[in-house]
């Protein structure tokens, strides 16, 4: 039986609509409109077509887009300057600086340079270490979108026996932070892991990010796993350049219940939980309910 499709752009979709619906109560009820800014520093292509995603579709769910574009030679105390400012800014409440940065920068103390509260990417020290430890934190955006797909999908996670391929602080490990906080029995894996076809067999719950293309067959997947496809691989192939996931999806969705696709699946979630998040810290900072169903 061909497993069911996760469709993670129609979920996506789903989450920014709600996004849109609290914001427009928050101006409604309280006056606020949530304000998200994006940093990018250099030429970077990608970089700039994701930063323009982002305030494009900060700005459709009704929130205050600011961008803020510096040359890929800018000093590094000039960022750190434009960090300071905005994290004195009430009218921002969320902070993202795009990534990479160039190599005279040092990322660790500039991501650690954003005000907690306003880290919507999940990523600094004080957020890394609440989230692991079960308290109140921004959570990255990737994991959160993942989290949410699976609850949608299965409504409680309790019990089940998840394995998470990668073990990176982006995805990885926030992702098994978050399925541990749900109740699951958790594995890292990676690629020092003894027997992992073994320990990816035994998983209810799959989650690849390892960023190789289609390294999990579908002989590793146990008949009826939910499998979540992080990974997003420019390969070519029959002379074309294509996107895969980490896991080889044809052979892999004839045994999986459930299934990610790439492109479509995580991918369009990331942003909208960049959202979400933006809106969470805007209550957050007013000391004002929080939406639900958008937060970890």
């Amino acid at each position: 039986m061909a497993a069911t499709l996760i469709d993670g752009k129609a979920f996506a979709g789903k989450v920014r609509g709600q996004v849109a619906e609290h914001v427009a109560r928050l101006k409604e009820e309280h006056g606020i409109t949530p304000g998200l800014a994006v940093v990018l520093v250099g030429e970077d292509p990608a970089s700039q077509v994701y930063v323009r995603s982002k305030g494009k579709q900060t700005v459709e769910v009704g929130m205050n887009s600011y961008e803020h574009k510096l040359e890929a030679d800018t000093p590094e105390a000039d960022l750190l300057a434009l960090i300071d400012q905005l994290n004195n800014d009430p009218a921002v409440n969320g902070i993202l600086v795009q990534l990479p940065l160039p190599k005279h920068m040092n990322e660790e103390l500039v991501i650690n340079s954003i005000a907690p509260e306003k880290d919507v990417d999940g990523f600094h020290i004080s957020n890394v270490g609440l989230l692991g430890t079960g308290q109140k934190s921004m959570v990255p955006c990737t994991p959160l979108g993942c989290l949410m797909m699976l609850r949608d999908h299965h409504g409680s996670l309790s019990g089940m026996d998840a394995v998470v391929i990668g073990r990176s602080n982006i995805v990885g490990k926030p992702m098994a932070q978050l399925l541990l906080g749900d109740s699951c029995t958790v594995t890292i894996a990676h690629s020092r892991t003894k027997d992992l076809p073994d320990v990816v067999r035994r998983a209810d719950i799959v989650v690849a990010a390892v960023g190789r293309p289609e390294m999990v067959p579908g002989d590793w997947i146990k008949e009826g796993a939910t499998v979540i496809d992080v990974g997003i691989n420019r390969i070519e192939r029959d002379g074309k350049n294509v996107l895969v996931g980490d896991v080889d999806f044809a052979s892999a969705a004839e045994r999986a219940g459930a299934i990610t696709p790439v492109p479509g699946g995580v991918g369009p979630m990331t942003i909208a939980c960049l959202l979400a998040n933006t809106v969470t810290a805007c209550c957050r900072a007013h000391n004002l309910a929080e939406p639900e169903g958008l937060t970890a």
